[in-house]
């Protein structure tokens, strides 16, 4: 189970307006064969015939950008996903559009990602959107930010270029609190230092983005955190077999579990031993997240589904009050005192808007108080008023359970994300 993990990265690439990410993205699909035959005569460039060996006939940023009337309005819209693999590792790549219109996009593809992928102009530096996509990614707590500064060909492939976009990107990823940042010398166009090292910058001593990937250790720490086991289904075949057997199916979303392990179940607070890990394949002694299995406790608890099962000795934060950063993704406002509902897991609850704390100025990344409502695309500090308790841990400290959408309660429609924060 492990060793998949470690097979499969989860990448979300962002970058602004004409940075070449497209381009970077189909040069990554072409040289690594991510890209197929039909895919690549459908975009030959009309004027080469000399066959599709280099890519220097393609267009790769059509490879990448699909539809016929998006690439006409001049805007890739929606969040695409991208398969490709090497012999090291297999990558799904989350295609997020770097406009400030779709930050709600750019949380949604990078929210399950390991690695972030960001790129910017060689020639134009660090963006106002460089900064709002480096912040996005300290807020959804992505472990490793790797750069790509891109069109170091129109900048005559400049060692100091580089070194005085990556020393600002260095200052600026501290203040924002992220842990790994590597940045690269890259020309998407020309290939250099995407798959294939090239020659242009013998001064550059690190690795390609494709063997960057490769390399970055992706620790397994969902499995390291404390136990949490939302129920999603109460199994009772009610058979003659199986006549007093009880279960409880779901997800391990973090942690782990073994056979004899002291537990809790929320919200009543009664405590009971692990008896039996069921699977479809079988008994375990010991289930990891992201595992699905259906637990039997060794007493008669009543459970249902929106309940956890946790270790006696980690308990999560029980409150009726929390505050999350939310990034609203709805066309009505989020408005103070208006009621919703909160999804944390499989549990759902009925909240009240108490109070917009603060909003943050997508240009400036600096929170603003006084604010009544968030629109479309605003990310800001909100404190709700919760109908029942929740169980619930602070996100930098438990993604899964520390995560939640908004819900319209009227139209049952997905119109919030957040990262909850307790401290």
């Amino acid at each position: 189970m492990a060793h998949q993990e470690i097979q499969l990265l989860r990448l979300a690439t962002v970058g602004s307006v004409d940075d070449g990410k497209s381009t970077l993205i189909g040069r990554l699909l072409f040289d690594t064969k991510g890209a197929f035959e039909d895919q690549l005569h459908a975009v030959r460039k009309q004027k080469g015939k000399e066959g599709i060996s280099s890519g220097k006939d393609i267009d790769l940023a059509m490879l990448t950008d699909g539809l016929q009337a998006e690439r006409e309005q001049g805007i890739t819209i929606d969040v695409a996903y991208r398969y490709f693999s090497t012999p090291k590792r297999k990558f799904i790549m989350a295609d997020c559009p770097g406009h400030e219109q779709y930050t709600r996009n750019a949380i949604t593809g990078a929210s399950t990602a390991n690695v972030a992928v960001i790129l910017l102009d060689a020639r134009k530096g660090i963006l106002p959107q460089t900064r709002r996509h480096t912040h996005i990614v300290s807020l959804l707590g992505i472990p490793h930010l790797v750069v790509a500064i891109n069109k170091m060909d129109l900048v005559d492939y400049d060692q100091q270029t580089f070194e005085s976009i990556r020393d600002d990107l260095r200052a600026y990823c501290a203040e924002q609190g992220i842990q790994d940042l590597i940045c690269i010398p890259v020309s998407a166009l020309e290939g250099d230092m995407v798959v294939k090292r090239g020659d242009k910058m013998p001064w550059y001593e690190g690795n390609t983005v494709l063997n960057t990937l490769e390399k970055i250790e992706v620790s397994n720490h969902i499995t390291e955190q404390d136990m949490r086991f939302p129920v999603q289904l109460v199994v009772r075949p009610q058979s003659e077999e199986y006549h007093d057997y009880r279960g409880f199916a779901g997800r391990i979303a973090s942690g782990s579990m073994h056979v004899g392990d002291d537990v809790v179940a929320l919200p009543s607070g009664k405590s009971s031993k692990i008896k039996e890990i069921t699977t479809f394949d079988g008994n375990l002694q010991s289930a990891f997240a992201p595992q699905s299995v259906t637990v039997v406790l060794e007493d008669e608890i009543d459970l249902s589904r929106g309940d956890m099962l946790v270790p006696k000795a980690a308990l999560p934060t029980s409150t009726k009050q929390l505050t999350a950063m939310i990034c609203w993704m709805g066309e009505e406002p989020l408005q103070k005192r208006k009621k919703y509902l909160l999804k944390n897991n499989s549990n759902t609850v009925k909240v009240m808007v108490d109070e917009i704390v603060s909003r943050t100025n997508i240009q400036t990344l600096e929170g603003e108080s006084g604010v009544d409502t968030l629109a479309v695309n605003d990310i800001g500090q909100v404190s709700f008023k919760l109908m029942q308790e929740m169980h619930v841990d602070d996100y930098k400290v438990i993604r899964a359970t520390g995560s939640v959408i908004v819900i319209d309660s009227f139209s049952n429609a997905t119109v919030g994300a957040g990262m909850i924060q307790l401290n």
